[in-house]
């Protein structure tokens, strides 16, 4: 697993919205990823909406936050839509960033990996600034001390 000073790996995925997004596009601004196991399950339904609740409050500052689950462009699409979610959503159905984040968990059926409930922050320079890994899916993140690191 990657960890606090770590250069972030980089990579390329589609969005919900079918826009390719590549995390090296972003650096110069902070970067949330917040990777979640499955869209449509209770607490991944609350930490998006809570995060897109918890948008303005970074106004003023540049940061980005992406979603991250191994679940399709179709299901994170209408995720989205459905839940009114206010970033993208990427899909990696390939476990490209999973794997590269070292967050990948046996979930739900046997032999199936998603992406473990986590938060990394990459700074303005490209490295990890901030990392938060659930002991369990169900446990939810931090989010004022994710809004507090950003305003840093």
């Amino acid at each position: 697993m990657v960890s606090v000073g770590d250069v972030a790996p980089n990579f390329t995925l589609m969005a919900n919205d079918r826009n390719m997004v590549t995390l090296s596009d972003s650096i110069g601004n902070k970067v949330v990823l917040a990777f979640y196991p499955a869209a449509f399950t209770g607490v991944c339904t609350t930490e998006m909406c809570t995060f897109t609740d918890s948008m303005s409050k970074f106004d003023g500052m540049e940061v980005e936050v992406f979603g991250i689950s191994v679940d399709s462009i179709f299901s994170n699409n209408e995720f989205a839509n459905n839940n009114s979610i206010g970033f993208p959503l990427l899909s990696d159905v390939n476990r490209e960033a999973t794997n590269s984040y070292g967050v990948g968990i046996s979930f739900v059926m046997p032999g199936y990996v998603a992406s473990q409930r986590s938060v990394f922050i990459i700074d303005e320079d490209g490295r990890i600034g901030y990392a938060w890994v659930a002991e369990n899916p169900g446990i939810e993140p931090n989010y004022q001390e994710i809004i507090d690191y950003c305003k840093k």
